[in-house]
């Protein structure tokens, strides 16, 4: 994605997104219980790791979670220790850091940091289904139908080249499904995500190999969680 708005209204688009999603005072999920004072911006899972199953197995979410997604939380804690940014929230690193070069290692770590917990949070145990009225009525309005909202969705997430995310965003009042890639964040461009699915091969490939349509449609069908998009968009 390629954003050209002035830094300042960036910044405040993105903190203006970023803290309207259910965020505590880490820039996390409200669920999570991050400790802002000690900078631990890893959130506990909000499912044991077992619970996922089969769509997702045990193994994957020990490695993804305990692995990926924590060591980029450790580099977060580790990059802005002693500096003026110790003590922001993810949102605010992530609109600090954003479209500088020098803040590269920061943007990344921060935005996958944050990213993560947003995914972990669109995804529940025996999930999919049919969305509320309330969201379906949005989605319908938006592709025409949950089903080809679905395949729009699936269809970001398995063309996204390499690395990256598929999100469904609120841009204003309309809803429309983007793509990012390796850190990227909606955040960034001022659009209010609704919910993601990880297209790094961590995400998926030791249950699916190089199979990545069936793990994005998996997820649509078994363990989207629509009232967490329905809890966003407000």
């Amino acid at each position: 994605m390629r954003h050209t708005a002035p830094q300042t209204t960036r910044r405040s688009l993105l903190l203006a997104a970023g803290n309207t999603i259910l965020l505590g005072a880490t820039g996390l999920p409200l669920r999570a219980r991050a400790a802002a004072q000690s900078q631990n911006f890893l959130p506990d899972l909000p499912y044991a790791l077992d619970a996922l199953d089969p769509v997702l197995s045990a193994n994957t979410l020990g490695y993804h979670y305990g692995k990926h997604h924590k060591a980029y939380a450790d580099n977060t804690a580790r990059l802005i220790a002693g500096t003026p940014l110790e003590g922001q929230s993810l949102v605010q690193l992530i609109a600090a850091s954003a479209g500088k070069p020098d803040q590269a290692a920061l943007f990344n770590n921060a935005a996958q940091t944050w990213n993560h917990s947003f995914y972990w949070q669109s995804l529940r145990p025996r999930g999919g289904g049919e969305p509320p009225a309330a969201l379906r009525q949005r989605l319908e309005a938006a592709f025409g139908s949950v089903a080809a909202f679905k395949k729009e969705f699936a269809n970001a997430a398995i063309t996204q080249f390499g690395s990256g995310w598929a999100w469904l965003v609120a841009d204003g009042e309309r809803l429309k499904i983007v793509k990012t890639g390796n850190a990227d964040t909606p955040l960034t461009a001022g659009l209010k995500p609704l919910l993601a699915i990880d297209v790094w091969e961590h995400a998926y490939y030791l249950d699916y190999q190089n199979r990545r349509a069936d793990y994005a449609n998996a997820l649509l069908d078994k363990l989207i969680d629509w009232d967490f998009a329905l809890r966003n968009l407000g």
